[in-house]
């Protein structure tokens, strides 16, 4: 029931959220229904694939996306919303399960329409305290899951939370995610230190390595895959790829990948 715009260099911009109970009145089904131009393309870009590779679905976690909706973009020092936390309690967790309801609602529209698997992506997690990660990241990604589940989606979900730190552990622990994505600034023998070699893990290149290339990405991109050759490991980045990352440059670190012999 927010206007969104995306403006360029900046990204998108929502009109702020003044009434949570306003919120409610914009039906599961009316969202569902406006997104459908995302789950065309799913099914556009399902259909163009071999059967072997896989199409992985997502959407912002619930943290996330009130994120935007209360500071009105990304990129802030979420003052604003982390004040909501403390002073508006009841507004925020209100907002939050709004979100996961109709975020369960669309990831699952993307699996009908094609996708293999899921991704969460809990992009503004960092810099929480640890109380508020519970609170504002762990449990709601844990719910949004298990309601994926309960509308009788079965496909894989990887959970995403950036900048999760030392809360790491606890989010794996606690969100039922079948992988766990890996930002920028994680340590490998943090993880390694901390969570179960049966946890599957996915991340964590530097986007900005991937724009510099060279040597430098190649021994990073082989000491990634070094760092998870004992456990599951889906190699990616650490956050998105960037405008401007050359393409030559991604079909290296493929081919490294494709290649590396453990």
């Amino acid at each position: 029931g927010l206007d969104v715009r995306f403006e360029k260099g900046i990204g998108p911009i929502v009109e702020k959220v003044t009434r949570v109970e306003d919120l409610k009145s914009t039906s599961t089904e009316t969202v569902v229904q406006r997104l459908s131009p995302v789950y065309e393309t799913v099914e556009r870009v399902r259909g163009s694939l071999s059967p072997e590779k896989a199409l992985i679905g997502l959407c912002g976690a619930p943290w996330t996306v009130a994120l935007y909706a209360i500071e009105g973009r990304g990129g802030t020092d979420k003052s604003q919303a982390r004040l909501w936390a403390y002073q508006k309690a009841n507004d925020l967790d209100l907002l939050l399960d709004i979100l996961v309801e109709a975020s369960a609602h669309y990831l699952k529209a993307q699996v009908d329409a094609g996708a293999n698997a899921l991704m969460i992506f809990e992009s503004w997690a960092e810099g929480l305290p640890s109380d508020l990660m519970d609170r504002l990241v762990i449990k709601p990604n844990a719910k949004l899951i298990n309601r994926l589940r309960e509308l009788g989606v079965q496909v894989p979900v990887i959970g995403f939370p950036r900048g999760a730190a030392t809360k790491l552990p606890d989010y794996v622990q606690n969100v039922p995610a079948n992988a766990f994505g890996l930002d920028t600034a994680i340590d490998p023998d943090f993880v390694s230190k901390t969570l179960p070699k049966s946890v599957a893990v996915q991340g964590h290149l530097d986007p900005l390595l991937l724009i510099a290339g060279g040597k430098a990405m190649d021994d990073r991109v082989l000491e990634i895959l070094s760092a998870y050759a004992d456990r599951p490991h889906i190699f990616n980045l650490g956050h998105g790829v960037t405008p401007a990352t050359p393409i030559p440059h991604v079909e290296r670190v493929v081919e490294i990948v494709r290649n590396w012999a453990g």
